[in-house]
């Protein structure tokens, strides 16, 4: 039985090289904590900002769109950027422009300028980080790809537990802008000195990973925009996205008018306290599903996991009044979410090849922007008009098993026919 160590038969890789690849791991898995927070704190400073600019709900969750759009929609010249000049000095500026982000938006005075620091200048940083390390990582782990993008994709969810109650306890002691001043020095200084290490994966593994895939060359991006599978995928990403990225971006409100916010649970505020479990939950899932995906099929695991986000959005909203359940299923709704970020470019790269993998991924990672814009200022919308998070709920729950049904039913029985066709090389 082969081991997670194993080589291909008839292609050994030195140790070094094995050491190498964990070792990458690690830094990139840095590099994703170092970067997470301007996604996943963003509901905890809606309150005072709503307050220090006088910005509706809705225009402030432009910012929160912004970021993701940016981060999402370069993503495809990100890609190419770190395949032409190398993941070192990419990562490197991404960590700058995340780090400059924060610190110049602590001194915004209009919605505008927030939307031109923390939006813009955090989603082109935090994209150029995002893409670079999962292109690396299919690269350096050609038969785990799903579980070495779903450990780096994790710190990306976990990143923000090390943040979220020492930001919330900062903005209560020293306000919005030396918080943000602050960290932000200290997540651009973390991920610069991690992108440091990160390298290509030598000749050696590349040779192993042509090995593996089942067809000798992968497809370019033009070719893979041309097929429809791939259009399938970016449908069900942006489906997903779209609700994952409604709770992130709208928790603090919603909270908020389910009278759950401030109540006390073991001892903590029911919010941070949820906040803090999501990180967790929201890191662990990537790995676990992502391995599970190498083993049961990345289709069967996306209908079990984007099914269980749907039931337990439903059941959240169901016991919403309850502090110790809001706490608990938001745990599970993040846990049935953040898997998409590792499913998504194992299947992406299962697909069309390893070759053009950080650029290939980036032109899928653009559904998220879209998700951003549907989940953040259209959602905050629909409540403003309806006055109410019941037609928001119902709107993401049908997303979720909307995408579990397409996974196992459509996206299934797609791939393996493009697989079959394609099979021999293109």
């Amino acid at each position: 039985m082969s081991t997670l160590l194993d080589p291909p038969q008839g292609l050994a890789i030195p140790m070094t090289d094995l050491k190498g690849r964990w070792g990458q791991l690690a830094l990139g898995l840095v590099c994703m904590m170092a970067i997470s927070s301007p996604q996943y704190v963003w509901a905890l400073f809606t309150k005072p900002l709503l307050g220090q600019l006088g910005a509706s709900l809705a225009q402030l969750q432009v910012t929160f769109s912004i970021l993701i759009v940016l981060q999402t929609f370069f993503s495809p010249f990100q890609g190419y950027l770190v395949d032409r000049f190398g993941p070192r000095m990419l990562l490197s500026i991404g960590a700058i422009l995340t780090g400059a982000s924060w610190v110049l938006s602590a001194s915004a005075h209009s919605v505008t300028q927030l939307y031109l620091t923390y939006g813009l200048l955090g989603g082109i940083g935090t994209g150029v980080i995002y893409v670079g390390v999962v292109g690396l990582m299919v690269r350096w782990f050609p038969r785990q790809r799903g579980f070495a993008v779903g450990m780096v994709a994790a710190g990306y969810g976990f990143g923000a537990i090390l943040t979220t109650f020492p930001i919330s306890s900062s903005l209560a002691a020293v306000g919005y802008a030396q918080t943000i001043t602050m960290f932000g020095y200290i997540i651009g200084a973390v991920g610069l000195i991690a992108a440091q290490g990160i390298k290509r994966p030598p000749i050696e593994v590349a040779a192993q990973s042509v090995r593996v895939e089942s067809r000798a060359a992968g497809i370019k991006p033009a070719t893979m925009l041309k097929q429809p599978v791939f259009w399938l995928m970016f449908v069900m990403m942006t489906m997903m996205s779209t609700s994952g990225l409604m709770v992130i971006s709208q928790m603090g409100a919603f909270a908020k008018d389910f009278g759950v916010a401030s109540v006390l649970v073991w001892g903590m505020a029911a919010l941070p306290l949820a906040l803090t479990i999501d990180r967790f939950t929201n890191g662990l899932t990537r790995p676990f599903f992502g391995w599970l995906s190498d083993r049961i099929g990345r289709e069967n695991t996306m209908a079990i996991a984007f099914g269980m986000e749907g039931l337990a959005m439903l059941a959240w909203l169901g016991l919403r009044s309850d502090p110790l359940w809001f706490v608990l299923l938001s745990g599970i709704v993040f846990f049935g979410w953040g898997e998409i970020f590792s499913l998504f470019p194992s299947t992406l790269t299962d697909t069309f090849g390893t070759r053009y993998a950080t650029t290939n991924y980036g032109f899928l990672y653009m559904s998220q922007g879209i998700g951003s814009i549907l989940g953040g200022p259209i959602a905050a919308l629909i409540h403003q008009s309806s006055g109410s998070w019941i037609p928001v709920f119902g709107l993401m729950i049908a997303l979720d098993l909307s995408a579990a049904l397409l996974a196992f039913f459509v996206l299934k029985g797609m791939r393996a026919r493009y697989m079959a066709r394609t099979a021999g090389g293109v």
